[in-house]
């Protein structure tokens, strides 16, 4: 996400990371532990976490009129304390999945030449080994992008 705003033009995005062993690899942009970030101005928040339980942090991190894209695979309820959202009048949208102009326009960028992908792959996995693959996406903490390879199949 934060590779895609700045490609898009926006200016470099503040990214959070719990995970002392992910922080590594950012272009253009900062990594940080949210606990050592004391800013509480965010015009806007992306979260790809996936945590269900981490709206209300979100919510206390914006400014007035700030928003919140909620783009990560929640497979909780979320729920949020009302009175701090209604106080910054804050906004909640939903990412929607993509969608092949999305993919063309993310082609598009690497045929010009932005590194987008460089050191975010960390997993390849053939096809046919999907529900693997599926299961370190989601349960593996070093996997930051798998690849499912499509070569093999007929």
């Amino acid at each position: 996400m934060a590779r895609l705003a700045i490609a898009a033009g926006a200016p470099p995005p503040t990214v959070w990371e719990s995970n002392p062993g992910r922080r590594d690899g950012a272009d253009g942009y900062r990594v940080v532990d949210p606990a050592s970030d004391d800013r509480r101005d965010y015009r806007a928040i992306c979260d790809v976490s996936g945590d269900p339980k981490l709206l209300d942090t979100l919510i206390a991190r914006l400014a007035p009129g700030g928003e919140i894209c909620l783009a990560g695979f929640y497979a909780e309820p979320l729920s949020f304390a009302f009175p701090p959202a209604f106080m910054r009048e804050a906004r909640i949208r939903v990412a929607a999945e993509w969608k092949a102009p999305d993919l063309l326009a993310v082609q598009a960028l690497l045929a010009a030449g932005r590194a987008l992908l460089d050191g975010l792959i960390t997993h390849v996995a053939d096809a046919a080994r999907a529900p693997d693959a599926y299961r370190t996406a989601f349960t593996d903490a070093g996997c930051l992008k798998m690849i499912l390879d499509w070569r093999d199949c007929a």
